[in-house]
């Protein structure tokens, strides 16, 4: 997670103003509607200052100062001012996606259920044909027990699923911060398709049938918070977050195979893990001194 900034500020440089022009630098607002939710707060922001996070502490009307259209119910709020955003992760990994094939990468698409070892390498049926590889690396997030199962691999992996809606605005208002509720459990991110207002954790099966009913009850809070405007889509975004048990990645080689790899179960880390899992795996795969220890992501972590 330390180096998650930089490996992406690695990647956006060299990816140009595309990824530049939607990655921002104002960090994010914690925001508390009573005495207690700020007391708690303050505690448990205090306890980052070990590890040297960036906040400031802010009463209601300084919260107004930064965000005007911020409701007056809240009486205070932490600004966690080192973590960037970005209001478009799709246009931002299409930007990556660009630089990989500037540099000479290949997308295929195939399914990947039918990924089989042959005698030294690995293979799979693509659109454009057979793709044999000497080593293939399994980073399906939540779909990705698909197929380490069937090669024989028992890891706990179980999703999160969560909701998100886009929103206009009434009147002028305008939020350049995302909020997070912290008497509320949901967030409001200024995004390029509108206001995002996002739900807490599901607990559901992977493909079980959506049920917004979180996204119902979080959107009166918000109102509250912030003067949203209409609905702009006819129906919720659904995410499926791939968890482990101890939250932490599977990010290494498969050890009942030579030549497979595992990157997954970042839970809801991807977006941010992604640039740093990669330069891990790729120090594993070419046998460079990897830049932190690896066996904390080992696979067969979970072996009674």
């Amino acid at each position: 997670m330390a180096r998650c900034v930089e490996e992406h500020d690695a990647l956006i440089a060299e990816a140009g103003d595309a990824a530049r022009a939607v990655v921002q630098h104002k960090g994010w607002i914690r925001c508390l509607r009573t005495e207690e939710g700020l007391r708690r707060a303050i505690a448990n922001a205090r306890r980052l200052d070990k590890y040297g996070v960036d906040y400031a502490i802010l009463t209601g009307a300084q919260s107004r100062e930064i965000e005007p259209h911020l409701s007056k119910r809240i009486i205070g709020a932490i600004h966690f001012r080192g973590s960037p955003t970005s209001s478009d992760p799709g246009m931002l990994t299409k930007a990556y996606a660009d630089l990989f094939l500037r540099k000479g990468g290949h997308f295929l698409k195939g399914d990947a259920r039918g990924l089989i070892e042959e005698a030294s390498h690995w293979s799979l049926p693509s659109e454009s044909g057979r793709i044999t590889a000497r080593e293939a690396v399994v980073a399906l997030g939540p779909w990705s027990d698909d197929v380490f199962r069937p090669l024989g691999y028992d890891i706990p992996l179980a999703v999160k699923r969560g909701y998100h809606m886009h929103y206009g605005v009434r009147g002028n208002a305008a939020l350049s911060h995302p909020l997070h509720d912290g008497d509320g459990g949901y967030m409001l991110v200024p995004m390029s398709k509108g206001i995002r207002l996002t739900t807490g954790v599901e607990f559901a099966d992977r493909d079980a049938t959506p049920n917004p009913i979180q996204l119902t009850r979080d959107e009166p809070l918000a109102r509250e918070l912030f003067p949203l405007g209409e609905r702009l889509e006819p129906e919720p975004w659904l995410g499926r977050r791939p968890c482990l048990p101890d939250m932490v990645p599977v990010i290494g080689r498969g050890t009942r195979h030579q030549g497979l790899w595992f990157a997954f179960g970042h839970a809801h880390h991807g977006f941010t893990l992604g640039p740093v899992t990669g330069r891990l795996l790729a120090e594993m795969m070419t046998g460079e001194p990897p830049f932190t220890d690896p066996s904390r992501y080992a696979a067969d972590r979970f072996r009674n």
